[in-house]
């Protein structure tokens, strides 16, 4: 006797897929709102990757007071909330953030927008961590996966209309207007902008709230303690403080009665205490898993090699994908790049942005179990299809994207990359990896239009990037999978340091050369360079540590099993843009 299959709750469905289009939104338009407040409060490179810093630093926070709360009570709060108190949550703390950055912008204050941007994306992350079961409980388990793709393909759209829109609200229109003229404009129109976001945050909370078909989603279960851990997680918490204070009280410093020399040597001084941020999470994990391996005692899902090198890989890759973003807007000023002004940076930002839309989009093919076949000829087609929606919606907007044309030869490009890939996640982090890899190297060895390709390919190394080091970080660690998945969702963190790392370097490096302009900005990306680096040799490592441990992700049978429970998690894990 056959089962009747449960009817798709849509008008939550629908409510759920906003919410994600906003997270993609908000966050790849903070590529164009970057060199915005650059110009407008007369920042440093650094400064204006504060921006970043703020937004992802918020994910971490909220991940580990999340973990925290588990390690101590010994219970999940959002089990205890339910998926859909949480989300209200979360989308109320967004409202507030909202509120805040339009308090911010009224004050003329770039501090205070940065902590309106903390509190909206502190709700996203409470928001993300509860959307997977309420998508999966909206309809029959059997087209969960399908729900979640359908989610995670209107939050990749959002990350390609993002800057356009933001573009429109900071800049009035998709004419050209200089630097001077951005720093004379007003910000009204960013209290607009924040003050439609934060309605809509409240509306859907109360969507969320008062609809009596989304149960609440409560879980009672048990959290294995793990103490060590969260203590390790404290102290790199203190230590990263540690580390920014003097960077941030450098800034006391008018550095405009300095010496050339005296602001390089400054500038040194910033970049070491960066550096000792990074040192401070690699470390870390490092130190976690070298304990772990003689006591596992309270170490929990840490003591596993490849979910450690897997944080690592995260931290990386969120941070590559939001360093190329957040530092393009900065290149193209440049001679040697077009010198296109801020303003009309938006289609570039968009087609970044929107190349791992492109990707992310062939990668859901998999959702939907096609024949092989068919599953080779959308491979080819969606991704056309999807290039042609980002050049068609910046053409709306009035944008010339004729030097964007030829970048369809990137995007074959990656089309035979998945196609080579056969959907094996190590197989295809290894090609993604190898990818970004090289076009990171040709962007910093070439300039021009062959350079902004090559970084604009960023994106398309980076659109599949996230399943598959989130499916190699917790193949085999059983019970502690979803702690390991806490632990991983943490080095969002990566967007909060890696960019502004990037963005002191290039000042750094321009401090010495003064009289070549652009020189620092350019060679800054020979930090997604070491990423990807560090990205490739996961891929080939964590092959080797399963392999000891008796997984063969590769293998048909297994990879088939860990695919079935992979593809409901595939898009909600994809939504870093």
């Amino acid at each position: 006797m056959s089962q009747t299959k449960q009817a798709t709750n849509t008008g939550a469905l629908s409510t759920l897929v906003v919410v994600f289009f906003f997270w993609g939104f908000i966050a790849s338009s903070n590529s164009v709102f970057i060199p915005f407040c650059k110009h407008k409060f007369h920042l440093d490179q650094f400064q204006s990757q504060l921006v970043d810093f703020a937004f992802y630093l918020a994910y971490y926070v909220g991940a580990l007071g999340l973990f925290a709360y588990g390690a101590f009570g010994g219970k999940d709060l959002v089990g205890k909330w339910g998926y859909k108190k949480s989300i209200v949550y979360g989308l109320l703390f967004s409202a507030i953030g909202a509120a805040a950055m339009i308090i911010a912008v009224n004050a003329n204050t770039f501090t205070g927008m940065l902590v309106g941007l903390f509190i909206v994306a502190l709700g996203f992350s409470l928001q993300q961590t509860a959307a997977q079961p309420f998508a999966i409980v909206l309809g029959d388990p059997s087209t969960g996966a399908s729900r979640v793709n359908l989610a995670g393909g209107i939050n990749s759209f959002g990350t390609s209309i993002g800057p356009i829109v933001v573009a429109f609200a900071l800049f009035g229109s998709a004419a050209a207007i200089t630097d001077d003229q951005i720093a004379a404009l007003s910000l009204s129109k960013v209290v607009i902008l924040y003050t439609a976001v934060g309605i809509l945050f409240l509306a859907a909370a109360a969507m969320f709230h008062f609809s009596k078909k989304v149960p609440p989603g409560i879980s009672e279960e048990k959290i294995e303690p793990a103490n060590n851990a969260l203590y390790l997680l404290l102290i790199m918490t203190g230590v990263l403080i540690i580390m920014f204070v003097p960077i941030f009280s450098s800034y006391k410093i008018d550095a405009s009665t300095l010496t050339d020399a005296a602001r390089h040597e400054l500038e040194t001084t910033r970049l070491k205490w960066l550096f000792g941020a990074l040192a401070t999470v690699v470390v870390g994990l490092l130190y976690a898993n070298f304990k772990a391996q003689k006591n596992e005692n309270g170490w929990g899902a840490m003591k596993y090699p490849q979910l450690v090198l897997g944080m690592l890989a995260l931290f990386v890759y969120v941070g590559a994908e939001v360093a190329i973003g957040s530092n393009l807007g900065e290149l193209l000023k440049q001679a040697d790049f077009g010198s296109i002004p801020s303003s009309k940076i938006a289609p570039y930002i968009s087609m970044y942005w929107g190349s791992m839309m492109i990707g992310r989009w062939t990668g859901a093919i998999s959702a939907f179990e096609f024949k092989s076949q068919t599953n080779k000829i959308l491979t080819v087609i969606v991704p056309l299809v999807a290039f042609g929606i980002v050049i068609g919606v910046n053409s709306i907007a009035q944008y010339d994207m004729s030097p964007l044309y030829m970048y369809i030869v990137c995007i074959f490009i990656q089309i035979v990359a998945f196609l080579i890939s056969q959907d094996k996640p190590a197989k295809t982090l290894f090609i993604f990896s190898l990818i970004g890899l090289i076009s990171m190297l040709v962007g910093v060895f070439t300039k021009g239009n062959i350079a902004i390709y090559a970084f604009l390919t960023g994106g398309i190394a980076c659109s599949i990037m996230w399943p598959c080091i989130f499916a190699l970080s917790i193949a085999g660690i059983g019970k502690y999978t979803t702690q390991g998945a806490a632990f991983l969702i943490m080095m969002i963190l990566g967007g909060g340091i890696i960019p502004p790392i990037q963005g002191k370097l290039s000042d750094f490096l321009q401090s010495s050369h003064l009289d070549t302009p652009g020189y620092g900005i350019h060679n800054s990306f020979f930090v997604p360079v070491f990423c990807f680096a560090y990205i490739l040799v996961f891929a080939i490592a964590v092959k080797g540590i399963l392999k000891k441990q008796g997984i063969n992700y590769e293998e048909t049978e297994v990879a088939g099993d860990i695919n079935k429970i992979n593809l409901k998690l595939k898009w909600i894990l994809l939504l870093q843009g």
